[in-house]
């Protein structure tokens, strides 16, 4: 893992020199905006019970669905079209350390545009001068949720782009992925087709891999190792299988 430092390095700059990812970065900051004013708006008119902070992670989901995508999908399918990941790999580096260098690099930028977000309740505590608007248990831990989770969403973001050559189809891969993990864990948690005893297993499973459960556990101060765990094996799955699909398509190449 030598050289994963200088990889890492590289595929930072390309980002950052990248039009797409300040075209992603202002799309996401005017959403998170447009949100952030309407929790204001809310408590505004009327007396909430929840924390501003917790209304605003209920939305995490419809940013990530868009952002990872347009993060990861280029990171290997747009090396693989270009054929430059061939070349790439007869330099003494490894197919390991291209992976997690180009999964590193989406994972930083990934925190940079949620640590954006922090300036909006800065603003808020700076001109409203109330800490009850600014919790710092659900804030905290709306942030730790979203950077222990963003591990596993980056990593589906690049086992995306390793399967195919095309990063359109990189991004689509990525966004039924990402729905299925975030919407269909939570649909099928809930629907009562799966309350047979024959199929409790199923429930079991979908609970326990249930994001949005998650979020809202974290964003109330509940750790648990389960829930980490989940987050973590999902990561190094994922990552090991975008290291064997891209060892594969360079021996059929």
């Amino acid at each position: 893992m030598k050289h994963f430092l200088t990889l890492l390095s590289h595929e930072v700059r390309m980002l950052l020199v990248s039009p797409s990812t300040y075209i992603v970065a202002m799309a996401f900051l005017a959403f998170m905006g447009f949100i952030f004013t309407g929790i204001l708006e809310q408590y505004s008119k009327a007396p909430q019970e929840l924390s501003p902070a917790i209304v605003f992670f209920q939305f995490f989901w419809f940013p990530v669905l868009f952002m990872v995508p347009l993060l990861t999908m280029k990171s290997l399918a747009e090396e693989r079209r270009l054929g430059t990941i061939e070349t790439l790999l007869t330099t003494p580096v490894t197919t390991t350390e291209v992976v997690l260098g180009k999964y590193a690099a989406s994972y930083l930028l990934y925190l940079c545009f949620w640590g954006a977000t922090v300036g909006l309740f800065y603003i808020l505590h700076k001109f409203v001068g109330e800490t009850r608007f600014l919790d710092l248990g659900p804030l905290i831990g709306g942030y730790v949720f979203i950077a222990v989770s963003g591990l596993f969403f980056i990593g589906i973001g690049i086992f995306a782009s390793s399967l195919s050559r095309n990063q359109a189809v990189a991004g689509v891969l990525c966004f039924v992925m990402l729905v299925g993990v975030i919407v269909g864990t939570n649909y099928l948690a809930d629907s009562a087709w799966f309350d047979r005893d024959l199929l409790t297993p199923v429930k079991e499973a979908a609970d326990y891999m249930r994001v949005i459960a998650h979020r809202d556990d974290f964003t109330r101060g509940v750790v648990d190792t389960r829930q980490l765990l989940f987050y973590l094996s999902g990561t190094v799955l994922s990552l090991i299988f975008s290291i064997l699909s891209v060892e594969a398509k360079l021996l059929h190449s």
